[in-house]
């Protein structure tokens, strides 16, 4: 089984894309952790294609066929919509800090509290956001 790559990784500057990509080849390939599997679609998976108003299912089709990365999101631009630098900065800012502060949605920094306990890094200060916390609990922070 494989971790998927880090969450900052970015993909024409936008994070998460490439993560989410991962994950779809790592689970196609049955090398993806069966605890990830729920997840597919779902969270920032979700975020990331509403942003860009494309379909998971489609995204999903497109890496079936083979396509790199950047021609993934070059489909996405083109069936979805296309992003300016300034729109990344803000998607990107959003989703870094997702547990911190979340004064318009508390469950979002309760649930990290709860994901942070089940894999004992409730003691962690340096952990203030989901992107803080998938680092370390795939070991990279």
């Amino acid at each position: 089984m494989s971790i998927p790559r880090s969450i900052y990784d970015k993909e024409g500057g936008l994070v998460h894309f490439p993560r989410m990509l991962d994950k779809i080849r790592l689970h196609q390939k049955g090398e993806l952790p069966e605890d990830y599997e729920s997840l597919m679609g779902g969270g920032f998976d979700s975020r990331v294609c509403n942003f860009l108003r494309v379909d998971y299912a489609e995204v999903v089709k497109r890496v079936e066929e083979g396509l790199s990365d950047a021609e993934v999101l070059a489909w996405c631009y083109d069936n979805g919509r296309r992003l300016s630098d300034e729109d990344i900065l803000i998607f990107n800012s959003f989703m870094i800090k997702r547990g911190w502060r979340d004064d318009e949605e508390p469950e979002v920094a309760e649930r990290l509290k709860v994901r942070m306990a089940e894999s004992g890094l409730s003691e962690r200060k340096d952990i203030v956001t989901f992107f803080d916390y998938l680092e370390a609990d795939e070991g990279r922070l």
